[in-house]
């Protein structure tokens, strides 16, 4: 139901925000202990989509369709990833932990690129969830969906998608596919010395947008007409995302020089 999907999207959610919050302290507050515990306690523990959460779907990509489970359990790999390293080794979490590396290990080949590019950033810290020859072919991948002018498009990441309205999908280059992809791809340990990385950096540096300071993401489920781009909060959710992943990846960027 909608109510659990709710309950358990929430659930995930809090537990991310809350270990990102304590990350910087090593150690895990009260109240995201408590998250942590609600968190296990909404995750499937039977059925196809054992180790992965109910998720609120209101037919809308890439966050609340029907595919989002996995994006979901991504989110609670990243939560389990923030805790302290001891964490992960607690007795009483293992089977839970074992169902979650089950799901997105035995699901990834059925999911749509973006996905796969969402374990891959959660891999980054925990490398088991992806073995080196899946990373191997997820990057030619993403390198083979890179635009000559740097940037990634988010519906060529996902092309069994279609706008409800039947208008078609943008295929410019993003913010949010563009700003995802060079984060994931620099916290995967690919060299900043890389040039199709720069070139992705680049196209990030080079439309950040001069009016709002943000990024711009085209909607994967309806067209908006440019007069009303302003007020509508459905296309704003879109632009945040990607302003988001840009700021995070430039922020990792300049973490690393380039050797």
């Amino acid at each position: 139901s909608q109510a659990s999907a709710s309950r358990a999207t929430e659930a995930v959610l809090s537990a991310l925000i809350l270990t990102d919050r304590d990350a910087p302290t090593g150690q895990l507050s009260a109240p995201t202990q408590q998250a942590l515990a609600q968190m296990w306690a909404t995750q499937l523990a039977g059925g196809p989509e054992a180790g992965s959460w109910p998720w609120i779907e209101f037919d809308n990509e890439p966050w609340e369709a029907p595919d989002s489970n996995y994006f979901g359990a991504v989110l609670a790999a990243l939560a389990i990833e923030r805790a302290p390293a001891d964490y992960r080794t607690r007795p009483d979490i293992q089977p839970q932990l074992a169902r979650l590396r089950s799901y997105l290990t035995s699901a990834y080949t059925g999911e749509p690129l973006l996905n796969r590019i969402d374990l891959l950033w959660a891999a980054a810290r925990w490398p088991q969830l992806m073995t080196p020859a899946t990373r191997a072919a997820l990057l030619t991948e993403i390198w083979a969906h890179q635009h000559v002018d740097g940037g990634w498009n988010l519906a060529s990441l996902m092309p069994a998608w279609h706008r409800r309205d039947g208008t078609p999908e943008t295929s410019d280059s993003d913010g949010y596919a563009t700003g995802l992809i060079t984060l994931a791809l620099q916290l995967s340990g690919v060299p900043q010395s890389d040039p199709r990385l720069q070139r992705g950096l680049g196209w990030l540096r080079a439309h950040q947008s001069l009016w709002s300071g943000g990024w711009t993401a085209a909607s994967l489920n309806q067209h908006f007409r440019a007069l009303h781009l302003h007020r509508d909060i459905r296309r704003q959710f879109m632009d945040d995302a990607a302003t988001a992943y840009a700021v995070l990846s430039l922020t990792q960027a300049s973490r690393q020089p380039v050797l």
